[in-house]
């Protein structure tokens, strides 16, 4: 059975960006849940999500924040599974803030780190890491790469036949 992924974003104002990491997700046949827990308003109840999330049949946490960034960094503090930070495009910064506060981890609290805003990603390594011990969904996942790959071939002929004639 494929353990669920967690997906923890500090607002519900992330929910356009995350939406991108249940989107692919589904479409990978991954189950999930999603929550709305801040690092710095609600951090009891984002550790104790972490806390449990093993038990409660939890492989890989998503946690999306902007700004301060600090959600992920909580949330790995207080589990050993694998955590993903998304950080999160904002008006001071455009992002490099909480990208920067989610990559800059210390020694002993892993955090894996995608692009600004990057929530595919996010999802496609968190099915990555989960398709290690599931030959399924690591089936899905290379059928995903050949489908996107003639996405792009199919839209190389299209310009290729516009412009080189």
């Amino acid at each position: 059975m494929v353990k669920k992924v967690g997906i923890i974003m500090g607002s519900d104002s992330d929910l356009p960006v995350v939406r991108k990491s249940a989107d692919t997700l589904n479409e990978l046949g991954i189950p999930f849940e999603m929550h709305v827990y801040s690092a710095h308003r609600t951090p009891e109840q984002a550790g104790e999500f972490a806390k449990n999330a093993k038990k409660n049949g939890f492989g890989v946490l998503i946690a999306a924040a902007g700004m301060a960034a600090h959600l992920a960094g909580a949330i790995a503090a207080n589990t050993t599974l694998p955590v993903i930070g998304i950080p999160l495009k904002s008006t001071n910064l455009e992002g490099v803030d909480a990208l920067l506060s989610t990559v800059q981890m210390p020694s002993g609290i892993p955090v894996a780190t995608v692009a600004i805003n990057g929530a595919v990603n996010a999802a496609l390594l968190s099915a990555q890491i989960l398709a290690l011990s599931d030959d399924e969904l690591a089936e899905k996942l290379v059928a995903k790469r050949i489908a996107d790959a003639e996405k792009v071939l199919l839209k190389d002929q299209a310009v290729s036949a516009e412009f080189n004639k």
